[in-house]
């Protein structure tokens, strides 16, 4: 394994000293040779190893030029390269690029110098550090996200650029190279050719064509090889297909019409086909997968075109598949609804014990004639009278029987054992068939609403999704100019008033406040992140930002528990909701301590968990009146919800035997005064709702009755609210409560809680 890790070292070492040496020769005009050292530089911020980078540059320095002026030329900008590098190693501090620009500047003044002391002419020696200086930034740009990303993920528009500038460098340099008239260029360019023209679009490799064509132009003066490199482009995107054959063969025999039949070259043989040959017989034989990397790294965003169809017909699906859905649980609904029996009335449960009661003790009396026959109507009016005794009190005594009855009756006993018997039957068999229609009502309602969550959901995603290609390329490559690598976007509306984008950027990346600031002038409204996670590769991170809402909000509680009492018995709640939505809501358990804080907290989670999954307001407050209704302990809880749309700055008040509400704008605060049962004591209590228009600066105050009991009315704690000057929320609510504790001599007389909530502009 040691081994392995020092011949793959030594692989690298040879391998960049070749790289530099072909770039040492590149050259403008064969007089200027700026791009070598930039090489060097730009490798080690791209986090290439310095004493392999380092050595390489010197090795191929001496290579071409083993003189006394190349040798210390070449120490000089090793040891800039080197020694601010490890400097800041050993200071923990990472190099910014405009440190990165002085170091190679510097790194050639012994350059400079030999160059003004030979001759050479002096406007040479600016031109050579000027666009050495520019070389090194454009090779930072493409080494950068390549090595670092590798060939997973596509190259930016100015990454690419940076990328045909360095091609055409080697290109330059490469068109010094011929081995007994063997053209290392000729080589590289028709590999390079096949190989962009098979990954990417048609009109790349005429391009790059073109590109390294001035390549070679740039070093020598010399056109000469501009016209067979656009040639050769056009035959191979004439004949690009799947099969890498026919290209291959196309390019070759272009070649051969190019160099025996048009004569573009000075001189020409058959061994100048071998350059060629060999190009396209690398090109057949390099594996598929290494052509599949490289079509992801070269491909732009409008490549996935198909992806994108592929999602709004994946949305056309979903939008049927949860309408049927929806139409199911509908008709569930209807169906638990007719399973629930009706209650009998008052009359009929009368009728009915009174019918059970003189089947079982009159039948076999010999008074029976006469009572139920002579004086029927006045028995069966007493008979009532006595089982509503029994219903009202839950039994009879001999108290209850009227004289007359005892006094001619012999089985006066028998009869109050029978109805107390039979009262208390119906009595737990009605609460058993009460709990069944409860929870058969319970079930109905749960399945409405999921109906109507899958109707609403069906009609999201009932539109097709209008991706902005321009925009997310526009993204890319802006995030790229600020250092801020992002491998993918997507930027789509959601609605006409929501925009979205998703991006892929490197971790460290991913709570930078630019990258916000970039999405939001290219999307033209402010944006805001809303969602991070993991992406699939390690070291990258999905972020999903939307349209910012109009208002946003904060919170401020402050409670007591009540003076004696270990738990309190009131429960809060403050969750964002779907659709810029943020719910605050506020659960007072009837008393204090352990039972009471348990009945609270169970209510408040309900409703949290509910409004999470995107249920009606109506069925919330069903379902969770009649869940609680179930226990029979007693124990009753009021409800105060305050649900605030941040776009629209509406809000919706839901109260349930809760305080009063109170609205505090910059110039007056409204009473939303309480009202309905609090949750819990009957099977169907309808709650509270009232709309409420709010806006920046306004404060919204919810609060148990421990603390609204604490002053004279509702008017006084009016009065109060207006006296508190603008603060924050957290501020507010701890004056309510101290004042509230005032009033009662610093003593709670039962469990207070003060939410507080704020809006302001986004």
């Amino acid at each position: 394994m040691k081994m392995n890790k020092y011949v793959r070292m030594f692989l690298i070492l040879i391998l960049y000293t070749a790289l530099f040496y072909i770039v040492s020769h590149a050259s403008i005009s064969g007089y200027i040779y700026p791009f070598a050292f930039a090489l060097m530089f730009a490798l080690v911020w791209a986090n290439q190893k310095v004493y392999i980078v380092c050595p390489a540059y010197f090795f191929a320095q001496m290579a071409f030029s083993f003189s006394f002026e190349n040798i210390i030329s070449a120490l000089v900008a090793v040891f800039m390269c080197g020694l601010p590098y490890y400097i800041h190693v050993l200071c923990k501090k990472n190099i910014r690029k405009w440190e990165l620009g002085i170091f190679a500047v510097l790194g050639q003044t012994a350059k400079i110098v030999f160059d003004a002391l030979g001759g050479v002419a002096p406007y040479f020696i600016p031109i050579s550090i000027v666009v050495g200086v520019m070389f090194m930034y454009a090779l930072i740009y493409f080494f950068e996200p390549l090595i670092i990303r590798g060939f997973a993920y596509k190259l930016t528009n100015l990454e690419l650029i940076c990328g045909a500038s360095f091609l055409m460098v080697v290109s330059n340099g490469l068109s010094a190279f011929d081995l007994f008239g063997f053209s290392f260029l000729k080589l590289f360019i028709v590999f390079i050719l096949l190989v962009i023209s098979y990954t990417t679009k048609w009109h790349s490799a005429i391009m790059l064509a073109g590109i390294l064509g001035l390549g070679t132009l740039l070093g020598s003066n010399n056109p000469l090889y501009i016209a067979p490199f656009v040639i050769w482009a056009l035959i191979i995107t004439c004949f690009r297909t799947q099969k890498r054959v026919f290209p291959a063969i196309a390019v070759l025999l272009s070649e051969l019409i190019v160099g025996f039949y048009f004569k573009l070259y000075y001189s020409y043989g058959y061994l100048d086909v071998l350059p060629v040959i060999l190009g396209v017989l690398i090109f057949i034989a390099v594996p598929k997968a290494f052509y599949q990397q490289i079509g992801v790294l070269l491909s732009t965003n409008n490549d996935r075109l198909a992806m994108k169809n592929v999602v709004n017909r994946n949305r056309e699906i979903m939008h049927r598949r949860l309408s049927s859905l929806s139409e199911v649980f509908c008709d569930m609904n209807e169906v638990f609804k007719k399973l629930i029996k009706k209650n009998m009335s008052d009359e009929q449960i009368k009728d009915m014990l009174f019918e059970e009661i003189r089947g079982s003790i009159c039948k076999g009396c010999p008074e029976y004639k006469h009572c139920h026959r002579t004086f029927s109507d006045d028995s069966k009016k007493m008979f009532e009278e006595l089982i509503s005794i029994a219903l009202d009190k839950g039994k009879i005594t001999l108290l209850d029987i009227p004289s007359y009855l005892s006094s001619r009756c012999g089985k006066t006993n028998n009869l109050i054992s029978e109805i107390n018997t039979l009262t208390s039957q119906y009595k737990s068999y009605s609460t058993l068939v009460g709990n069944v229609d409860t929870s058969k009502m319970l079930i109905a309602d749960q399945l409405g609403g999921i109906s109507d969550v899958l109707k609403g959901l069906a009609g999201e995603v009932n539109s097709l999704v209008s991706f902005d290609t321009s925009r997310e390329s526009k993204i890319i490559d802006e995030l790229a100019y600020n250092n801020i690598i992002c491998s993918d976007a997507v930027v789509y509306e959601k609605d006409a008033r929501t925009m979205c984008a998703s991006l892929i950027v490197r971790e460290q990346d991913a709570s930078r406040p630019k990258l916000s600031e970039v999405v939001s002038k290219i999307c033209g409204s402010k944006m805001c992140p809303y969602e991070l996670y993991p992406a699939s590769v390690s070291g990258l991170t999905t972020i999903n930002l939307k349209t910012s809402p109009r208002y946003d909000c904060i919170f401020g509680l402050a409670s007591k528990t009540k003076s004696g009492s270990s738990i309190s018995g009131d429960s809060h709640s403050v969750i964002r909701l779907d659709g810029d939505r943020f719910m605050f809501a506020l659960c007072d358990g009837m008393g204090s301590g352990e039972e009471a804080g348990r009945k609270s907290e169970t209510a408040i989670s309900l409703v949290e968990n509910f409004y999470r999954a995107g249920f009606d307001n109506e069925v919330i407050l069903s379902s969770v009146n009649k869940l609680l209704n179930l226990e029979k302990d007693e124990i009753f809880s009021t409800l105060d919800i305050c649900i605030i749309d941040l776009r629209s700055g509406l809000a919706d008040l839901i109260k349930m035997g809760s305080p009063s509400t109170y609205v505090r704008s910059p110039e007056d605060c409204k009473i939303i005064e309480g009202g309905a049962l609090p949750i819990g004591i009957l099977n169907d209590v309808r709650a509270l709702t009232k709309k409420v228009v709010v806006g920046g600066k306004d404060f919204i105050i919810l609060c148990s009755d421990g603390v609204s009991d604490s002053f004279g009315s509702d008017s006084e704690f009016k009065d109060f609210i207006l006296t508190i000057k603008d603060s924050s929320p957290q501020e507010f609510a701890d004056t309510i409560l101290a004042r509230a504790l005032s009033s009662n001599n610093g003593y709670a007389v039962d469990d207070m809680t003060c939410l507080v909530v704020k809006l302001f502009e986004a």
